[in-house]
């Protein structure tokens, strides 16, 4: 910019850069003064052009880069979108296959479940259920299906063989997904083989063969199809389902023109066979962008051109405007800077001002307040009369210096409580022309003062209704600085009580000298500063004049006025001891006739188990008789019924031992033992009561565990103790046949930085309800009418004897709960022996329940 003819004295000038250029600039002729003058717009009109050329590019880059990671987000939530769809048919297939392993179904009513299934969903092409040897036991297809899919015998057979899916859900016993099949990319279809198992052998699978048209048409989210051109692809990179553009020349006029964004990510839990990828729609060839820098450049020629022509004209102009501006610029920032609301009304009422901080109060904007008259759009409507009184009062001049408070409508309906001061307005001739009103809300400071009486209020209520004896007084001073209504009623208003208190519990023998009575404090010899932030003390006195028996906690304080005060809190547990005193009399005769529950309330389902060896050994003894006295018997099949007699004794025989061991243990025996077989003699005997109920128990034991230094039978105890409680909680839930079912699987983990093995019980009952987890460990609570609430103390007695953990959560689909699962975990290096194992768990086996 050209210097103004002002500049200052010669000695300053000559001393200072700005003198020196100007010097030199009134040394140049004027053609190269004009040379500079013209060079020097056009240099900064290159540089704006190449600064917004940069900033194109950067933005493009930008814009592209943002392109992808939305195409890639898109894909991978599409893809989630086919997974879960994936999930719920397998779970579907899942469900029916279990129903076929449970033989709850016949082949019609299969048909009849498969046709529903493949109406409800149409991805679902043909659903079929395979024996062991590859018959098809039932099979239906849908009839929009292709010709193959209807003959699954001979056309989903023998790809799945060529695919080894049959055989590789046979070894693994888990759903297994096939490749996707097909010589026609457009009619390919994907095979799932969920096994079936007959007494833990493999029996066949049900197989449902999906659509991959039909799952790109029905599980791919419309809003993924309206942006992308989608399609689904096998491992070979052949369009198996949807569309992709084909590589298209575009015109790069620009460097970043591209070709369109894709992505591509494989459909779990299909795996690498199955791969979605999305392409962007791109059909523009960035004709706008190219022209939008061929406009920039002529813009800037055009720039050029009339800054040559107007540069003399505006350089006065410019430096007024800009002096103008600062002072603008200046007086504007301290209002925007002002969080105190500002408002001018004029001697009729109108408001002539407003600044910024009172437009974001009320909502309003500064044209739709300026120039309004009473009622003012900010007035609540309840109000009306009120603030009106107000504003005459203000126009008057009978405002209260202090200020008044009132409620100031926002634009969105909302209230809020504001103070307002009014001052006269005085224009520089010395005239009032207006009132000038600050406004600040006030709503949080009063909701903190309402809040903090509030609270005292609170406090003060919940210290006054507590059971126990709480006072407060100075060190060394019978002055009383706080007592609740407990403490007066216990000790009256002085503080002989307090300082009572404190002796007798300082007088125990953890903090005093037997030889002596002082009462020496535990703290006794502390800093002062250190008192306050130590723990509190706890002791146990006898008062005889209340004849209580209290439990005092003494903690140091620093009082509100800055002195070291005291703190007590005295509650009566005199029930809590003679509580104790009871239980522990009660508790040897309890011990002895828990053991015996278990067994007594499985007592019916125990006989129903004996009664069906011991009828058939008298049919079969029935039958040899008659057939001897008939003489029609052979020896060989006297020998075969005498063996089945054998048998059938011999199972008798079995459950009554496993309940003999089971009830008739005297002392526990941790030793090394098997965790495979201890479930196993858990399950024989909780099976027995489940079978009654209609229940269905699905073992999972991993293989090779290690052995657990533990008392098997205490363990068995945990064990049917959990599944007898998971089986009533079942029945008490009301669930029909078909989803009375448990789950216990045992399994290895890492807990603690320590290997474990892991048991858990799951359940479809209930669940436990949120309010009585704490509580369901406590001695005598229980959640059945019936329940004594003493098993499941007794089952954590045991784990934890073992240093091990129980918990319990419930099982949640959405919000509903669906379910419960009770687990524990016993550490694989235990530290329990022989010896320590005995003394440990003596209580739980004297304590010996098996009912919650």
């Amino acid at each position: 910019m050209i210097p103004a003819p002002d500049s200052p004295p010669p000695h300053q000038e000559s001393s200072t850069p700005l003198g020196w250029w100007r010097r030199w600039w009134r040394r140049l002729p004027p053609s190269r003064q004009d040379r500079f003058a013209t060079l020097a717009p056009l240099l900064s009109v290159l540089l704006f052009l190449s600064a917004i050329v940069v900033a194109i590019t950067y933005l493009r880059y930008e814009e592209l880069d943002r392109e992808q990671e939305a195409v890639t987000r898109d894909v991978e939530y599409a893809q989630q979108r086919l997974r879960l769809r994936l999930l719920e048919r397998q779970e579907q297939l899942m469900r029916l296959a279990r129903e076929v392993d449970n033989k709850e179904i016949n082949t019609e009513e299969f048909e009849f479940q498969a046709e529903t299934l493949i109406s409800q969903f149409p991805e679902l092409q043909a659903i079929t259920w395979i024996d062991g040897h590859r018959t098809v036991q039932a099979s239906y297809a849908s009839p929009s299906a292709p010709a193959a899919s209807n003959h699954p015998q001979s056309s989903l057979l023998s790809s799945a063989d060529m695919d080894g899916s049959f055989e590789l859900a046979r070894d693994l016993r888990q759903p297994v997904y096939s490749r996707p099949i097909g010589e026609e990319p457009r009619l390919a279809s994907l095979i799932l083989q969920v096994p079936l198992t007959e007494q833990g052998r493999f029996a066949g699978t049900v197989m449902g063969e999906y659509s991959v048209d039909g799952l790109m048409r029905f599980g791919m989210p419309p809003e993924v199809m309206s942006r992308y051109a989608v399609a689904l692809m096998d491992d070979r990179g052949r369009v198996l389902a949807g569309n992709l553009q084909s590589p298209s020349t575009v015109l790069r006029l620009l460097p970043w023109s591209a070709q369109p964004m894709e992505h591509e990510v494989p459909v779990s839990p299909v795996g690498n066979g199955l791969i979605l990828k999305a392409q962007g729609y791109r059909t523009s060839q960035d004709i706008v962008g190219s022209g939008f820098i061929w406009v920039i450049g002529a813009l800037s020629a055009l720039t050029v051109w009339m800054l040559l022509g107007t540069w003399r004209h505006t350089r006065r102009r410019v430096q007024a405007q800009q002096a103008l501006m600062a002072e603008t610029n200046f007086r504007r920032a301290m209002e925007n800077s002002m969080l105190t609301g500002m408002r001018a009304l004029d001697m009729q009422g109108r408001i002539t001002y407003v600044n910024p901080a009172f437009c974001s109060m009320t909502g309003w904007t500064e044209s739709e307040l300026v120039g309004r008259t009473a009622p003012f759009p900010y007035w609540p409507q309840d109000d009306h009369d009120q603030l009106a009184a107000r504003l005459e009062d203000e126009l008057s001049g009978r405002s209260t210096p202090g200020g008044f408070e009132v409620r100031v409508q926002r634009r969105d309906g909302s209230i809020f409580d504001a103070r307002m001061y009014v001052s006269p307005l005085i224009d520089p001739n010395g005239h009032q022309t207006g009132w000038m009103t600050s406004m600040t809300d006030i709503t949080e400071p009063k909701r903190i003062r309402e809040e903090l009486s509030a609270s005292y209020e609170r406090f003060t209520t919940v210290l006054e209704s507590l059971d126990a004896a709480v006072s407060v007084a100075p060190l060394g001073s019978d002055e009383m600085l706080f007592a609740n209504k407990m403490y007066r009623l216990w000790f009256g208003t002085r503080g002989q009580g307090h300082r009572q208190l404190v002796d007798r519990a300082g007088n125990q023998p953890t903090t005093a000298s037997p030889d002596n009575g002082d009462a020496v404090d535990a703290f006794a010899g502390m800093p002062t500063d250190a008192l306050t932030d130590a723990g509190a003390e706890n002791a146990e006195v006898f008062v005889e004049d209340l004849d209580r028996w209290l439990e005092v906690r003494t903690r140091y304080l620093t009082w509100v006025d800055g002195r070291l005060a005291q703190m007590v809190i005295a509650s009566d547990i005199t029930p809590r001891r003679n509580a104790e005193e009871q239980a522990a009399r009660q508790a040897e005769r309890a011990q002895t006739a828990s053991r015996l529950i278990t067994m007594g309330e499985m007592a019916s389902s125990v006989a129903h188990e004996l009664n069906q060896p011991l009828t058939a050994i008298s049919n079969y003894c029935h039958g040899m008789i008659s057939r001897l006295k008939e003489q029609r018997i052979t020896e060989e099949d006297m020998l075969a019924a005498l063996e089945k007699t054998a048998r059938q004794a011999q199972r008798a025989g079995q459950i009554i031992q496993r309940i003999r061991a089971f009830v008739k243990r005297s002392e526990p025996n941790p030793m090394p033992s098997d965790v495979a077989q201890m479930v196993s003699n858990a399950i024989e005997l909780a099976d027995i009561e489940l079978r009654r109920q209609q229940v269905r128990l699905s073992p999972y034991v991993a293989a090779r565990l290690p052995s657990l230094m533990v008392d098997p039978i205490l363990i068995e105890q945990v064990l049917i103790n959990l599944l007898k409680n998971a089986g009533e909680a079942i029945l008490q839930a009301g669930r029909a046949p078909g989803e009375r079912y448990i789950e216990l699987r045992v399994g290895p983990r890492r807990i603690e930085e320590q290997q474990v093995v892991e048991f858990s019980v799951r359940d479809s009952g209930r669940g436990v309800p949120a309010e009585m987890i704490e509580r369901i460990y406590e001695a005598f609570y229980s959640t059945k009418s019936e329940g004594m609430g003493i098993g499941l103390k007794l089952c954590r007695s045991i784990v934890e004897s073992h240093h091990g953990r129980m918990q319990v959560q419930n099982i949640y689909n959405g919000e509903e709960v669906v379910g419960c699962c009770f687990s524990f975990w016993i550490p694989v290096q235990s530290r329990l022996v022989a010896e320590s194992g005995r003394a440990a768990s003596a209580a739980s086996l004297t304590d010996n329940e098996r009912a919650r």
